[in-house]
């Protein structure tokens, strides 16, 4: 995981998984990747979000990983009255043995490997602010006992977009997920 420098526009301070915005170039290479019969199975779309995945991990952490080798773990879109919003893919991939993640210094100021219920336990004791999509994907992570088990796991899934709604008042509301009671009168 990323701490995002104090200098960022959004979530200053918080840890997050690597990521970012899909850019022109990596939409060209989806694009010849795909038209040598690379990426078997996907469009132009899915393919260049799993590039600009490898790319983010690469320039926020210096992390290489093969973008074939990524696979799609979930999708969450941003509520609606969130002023700054995103909808974002999650990939789950293997990162090379023995690599050790280095932020880039510029938009994440720490980077480090950490277990899933570990961060979770931080977070409870207030040393590790992390997001509510964060949280819930670290409870995701909880069960498996290995990168292996997750990543084979991983290969099974479908992810539908995840748009959470927002219940309640400016001074006291809670996110709920599809499913949940109160879901469909959210905001």
């Amino acid at each position: 995981m990323l701490r995002r420098g104090q200098g960022a526009r959004f979530m200053p301070g918080s840890w997050v998984f690597a990521g970012g915005g899909v850019d022109p170039p990596d939409r060209e290479q989806a694009a010849a990747m795909l038209a040598e019969g690379a990426g078997e199975g996907l469009d132009v779309e899915e393919l260049t979000h799993r590039i600009a995945a490898a790319r983010e991990l690469n320039e926020e952490a210096s992390v290489e990983i093969e973008p074939l080798s990524l696979r799609p773990f979930s999708r969450w879109i941003t509520p609606t009255p969130v002023p700054i919003r995103f909808d974002t893919r999650f990939y789950i991939g293997i990162a090379p043995a023995h690599c050790s993640p280095e932020a880039d210094g510029r938009e994440m100021d720490e980077a480090r490997w950490v277990a899933p219920w570990l961060a979770l336990d931080e977070h409870r004791e207030g040393r590790f602010e992390i997001s509510f999509p964060t949280i819930k994907h670290l409870e995701m992570l909880v069960p498996f006992a290995t990168a292996g088990e997750l990543y084979e796991h991983a290969a099974t899934l479908r992810p539908e977009p995840i748009l959470p709604r927002i219940a309640g008042t400016e001074d006291d509301f809670s996110v709920l997920l599809p499913g949940e009671p109160g879901y469909e009168q959210g905001v």
